[in-house]
C-alpha cells in the first residue's frame, strides 16, 4: 500500500519515481454506511473511481458493499465494529469464522482487493471507560492467526484504529510525545506484533511535542505497539484538527490549517506552522521513545465537516481538505519524516443516521451530499478538473413538506411536532452556526417537517402534523440551506427512523427554535 511495501534496498531512482506516482495517486478515502438513504454501492464504488480515490477504508465488511467491490483494483480496508470484540476475543472458532465469510470469500472469488482488516474503531476512548481495554489485542490476535491458518497472512494485515487521546504530550513540541501510561505496553506489543506482519494500527492526536501513551493505558499500548512490530505493520492514526478547535475556544483557528500560522513552534530547530504536524511527529516521538521510530505510518482518517458547528462549513472544510492535499502532494512530509503521507480522508459522503452525540457536525464529514453531489471544488491530485459527481443518481418526487401559511406558531401543537420530527430525522443543519442559522421561525418548522417528510420516502402519513403542515411542489430552500428531497433506494428504511438525538442536543436545537417564536 502506498510507499509502505517498498524494499529499502530498491535503487534510489525506482524509489523517487514510485514516490512522484504515489504523490498523485495515494489518497484514500472513509466510505461510511450509517444513512437512511444510501446511494447504491456500485455507484459509490463508480464514484470512488471517477475521482481517482484507490484506496478505501470500511467500517463493516457488508457483503453488498464488498461485492460491488469486486475486480474494481480499488484497495480495501474491512473494519470489524466494537460489539464484536468480546467474541472474537474469546473463540479462535468465531475468527476463523469472520475471516473466512468476511474477507477469504471475497478475495478468493470475488477478486476484492483487501489489503487490512481493522480490529475495533478506536476502542480505547475515554468515553468508554475501558469497555474494550481487555478485549482489543486478543482479538488482535485471534483475527491474525486466522488470516495465517487461512493462507492470507502475507495479503492481508490487521489494524487497531486508535483516536488521537491514546499518546499525550507534557508541552507544546511533538519530542516529548509518547504512548499513554495506562497502555504503554500493550501499544508496545501491539506495534511491534504489526510490523512484523506489515499491517496498520490506527490511532489520532491533537497533543503536542511531548507526547507519551497516555498513564492509564501505558502499558496496553506498550504491548500492541510491540505487536505491531513484531508484525511489520505501519501504524495508523487519525487525526482531527478540527475536534481540536471544536474543543478548545482559544485554539488559534489558522495553526489549524496549512495556509500559514504566524505562531509556529519551535521544537528544538524543528518549525511547526500546523496541528497536523504536530499531531504525526507526536505520534513518531512516542513510537520512538519506545524504541519503535521506524515504523510506517498511515493517516487512517483526516477531515473537516461542513455543517452543524460554526466552524463547519463549505469554506473552511474546502480550505482544510485543498490544503492537506496540496502539503501531501509535495512530498514534504512532516519536519520528523520527510517524504509521502498515505491517508484516507474522512469522509466520502455525509451520514444521516450517525448518532450526534459527539455533536451535530457527526453527520456532515463528506466531501460529498448524501446524493454523491461535490459539496466545494476539491483536486484529489489525479482529479485536477475538481470532484466528480455520481451519476444516474434517481430522486423521490420534487415535493416538500412544509409549515403551512394558516398554520398558528403558537398553536400548542407546534412545539411537540417539532419535537417528534427532529427525533426522528436529522435536524443538525438548524441551530446557530449552521447553514440554515438565518431561517426564521416558520422556515425552521418547515425545515423539521421536511427532513421527517423525506426521510420517511415522502409518504402522505408523514406530512400529516395535526392542523399545521402541507405538501408544496415549490423548493423551500433558502440561500445556503438546502431542504433535502431523498434519494430512491431499495435500501431506505421504510419507516425513515433514526437514531435519536441525545435529550440535551433535543433540548437546546428546541430552545433555538422556540426563541424565534
Amino acid at each position: 500500500m502506498g510507499f509502505l511495501g517498498l524494499n529499502f534496498g530498491m535503487d534510489t531512482e525506482i524509489l523517487l519515481l514510485f514516490m512522484m506516482v504515489n504523490s498523485v495517486y495515494s489518497i484514500g478515502a472513509n466510505w461510511g454506511t450509517q444513512a437512511t438513504h444510501p446511494l447504491p454501492p456500485s455507484t459509490v464504488v463508480k464514484l470512488l473511481k471517477d475521482n481517482g480515490i484507490q484506496k478505501v477504508k470500511l467500517f463493516d465488511a457488508e457483503s453488498n458493499v464488498l461485492n460491488a467491490m469486486r475486480g474494481s483494483g480499488i484497495e480495501v480496508m474491512v473494519g470489524i465494529p466494537n460489539d464484536m470484540l468480546y467474541t472474537l476475543a474469546n473463540s479462535v472458532d468465531a475468527a476463523e469464522r469472520w475471516v473466512e465469510r468476511n474477507v477469504s470469500v471475497h478475495v478468493s472469488s470475488n477478486s476484492v482487493d483487501i489489503r487490512y482488516v481493522a480490529v475495533g474503531n478506536e476502542p480505547f476512548l475515554s468515553t468508554y471507560n475501558g469497555t474494550y481495554l481487555s478485549t482489543t489485542f486478543p482479538a488482535l490476535k485471534n483475527i491474525q492467526a486466522a488470516l495465517i491458518k487461512a493462507g492470507l497472512g502475507n495479503r492481508v494485515k490487521v489494524t487497531v484504529p486508535l483516536n488521537a487521546d491514546v499518546y499525550q504530550s507534557s508541552s507544546e513540541q511533538p519530542s516529548t510525545g509518547d504512548f499513554r501510561p495506562d497502555i504503554h505496553d500493550l501499544m508496545i506489543e501491539i506495534t511491534n506484533f504489526l510490523s512484523l506482519n506489515a499491517a496498520p494500527f490506527t490511532s489520532s492526536s491533537e497533543q503536542p511535542s511531548t507526547g507519551d501513551f497516555r498513564p492509564d493505558i501505558h502499558d496496553l499500548m506498550i504491548e500492541i505497539t510491540n505487536f505491531l512490530s513484531l508484525n511489520a505493520a505501519p501504524f495508523t492514526v487519525n487525526i482531527y484538527p478540527f475536534i481540536s478547535l471544536y474543543n478548545d475556544a482559544n485554539f488559534p483557528v489558522d495553526y489549524a490549517f496549512f495556509d500559514g500560522y504566524s505562531s509556529s513552534i519551535n521544537d528544538n530547530g524543528r518549525i511547526y506552522t500546523n496541528v497536523f504536524d504536530a499531531n504525526y511527529d507526536t505520534l513518531i516521538w512516542a513510537l520512538q521513545k519506545n524504541g519503535f521510530g521506524n515504523l510506517s505510518i498511515i493517516v487512517g482518517e483526516i477531515g473537516w465537516p461542513t455543517d452543524g458547528d460554526r466552524n463547519a462549513n463549505n469554506r473552511l472544510a474546502q480550505r482544510f481538505n485543498q490544503g492537506f492535499m496540496s502539503h501531501i502532494s509535495g512530498n514534504r512530509g512532516t519536519p520528523m519524516r520527510p517524504g509521502p503521507v498515505d491517508a484516507y480522508l474522512f469522509s466520502l459522503i455525509d451520514e444521516d443516521a450517525k448518532s450526534i452525540q459527539p455533536g451535530n457536525f457527526e453527520r456532515h464529514w463528506g466531501i460529498f451530499y448524501f446524493d454523491g453531489t461535490p459539496k466545494y471544488n476539491l483536486s484529489l491530485g489525479g482529479n485536477s478538473g475538481g470532484l466528480v459527481p455520481a451519476s444516474n443518481v434517481r430522486y423521490l418526487p420534487r415535493r416538500w413538506c412544509v409549515l403551512s401559511p394558516s398554520a398558528n406558531l403558537q398553536d400548542p401543537q407546534v412545539e411537540p411536532s417539532v419535537s417528534y420530527a427532529c427525533s426522528h430525522a436529522d435536524c443538525t443543519s438548524l441551530g446557530y452556526g449552521t447553514s440554515c442559522q438565518n431561517l426564521d421561525a416558520r422556515q425552521n418548522i418547515s425545515y423539521a417537517f421536511n427532513s421527517y417528510y423525506q426521510e420517511n420516502n415522502q409518504q402522505d402519513s408523514a406530512c400529516r402534523f395535526p392542523n399545521l403542515s402541507e405538501i408544496t411542489n415549490n423548493d423551500p430552500s433558502v440561500g445556503e440551506c438546502r431542504f433535502k428531497i431523498m434519494i430512491q433506494t431499495t435500501s431506505s428504511r421504510n419507516g425513515g427512523f433514526l437514531l435519536e438525538p441525545s435529550s440535551m442536543l433535543l433540548q437546546v436545537l428546541m430552545s433555538i427554535l422556540l426563541l424565534l417564536f
